[in-house]
């Protein structure tokens, strides 16, 4: 007995398309080139500095003047405002850092962070920005003197200071 067209072509599908699962799929072109990827920078930085102005008893309005509007003020929790922040740098481990403010009414009952980085710090860790030494861009006077003297070439002769062809007049006279 023969099987149908209709069963093997069912039966190879499955296999053709588990086939394609298997590729490994790259971004890059022969891991030589790679597509440009964005840094994504999320929430609110908060620094060293400015949670050393925070103070139990401050109001919400002062709170949100040194630190900016959370990234959450929950509905259902309206004593507790979360800041977060998450920086997102290809090739690098992803940066978290959060500080929760409780609140008592309006007033500041406790801060929750983890160690936050100085702004400093911050800003060194983000940058990319390589320091390299600056070139000297002028010779001192004994590097001057040490240099050997150019060679000049010979000076060319002297052109003749007259026409070198008599010329008819222009007019006739």
């Amino acid at each position: 007995m023969r099987p149908s067209p209709l069963v093997l072509i069912a039966l190879a599908a499955p296999l053709l398309l588990g086939g394609c699962e298997s590729l490994q799929r790259t971004d890059s072109l022969f891991g030589l080139i790679t597509p440009y990827r964005i840094d994504i920078v999320q929430g609110n930085v908060v620094t060293r500095e400015q949670l050393a102005l925070l103070k139990p008893g401050q109001t919400r309005l002062q709170v949100r003047d040194i630190l900016g509007t959370p990234l959450l003020a929950d509905p259902f929790h309206a004593n507790r405002w979360d800041y977060l922040f998450s920086l997102r740098r290809p090739g690098a481990t992803i940066q978290r850092r959060s500080v929760v403010v409780l609140f008592d009414g309006d007033a500041v009952k406790s801060i929750e962070a983890a160690e936050l980085p100085s702004e400093r710090d911050f800003v060194a860790s983000i940058s990319r920005h390589e320091t390299r030494p600056v070139p000297k861009l002028e010779l001192s006077e004994d590097e001057r003197k040490a240099l050997p003297l150019p060679v000049r070439p010979p000076a060319p002769p002297a052109e003749p200071v007259g026409p070198v062809r008599s010329y008819p007049p222009l007019e006739k006279s």
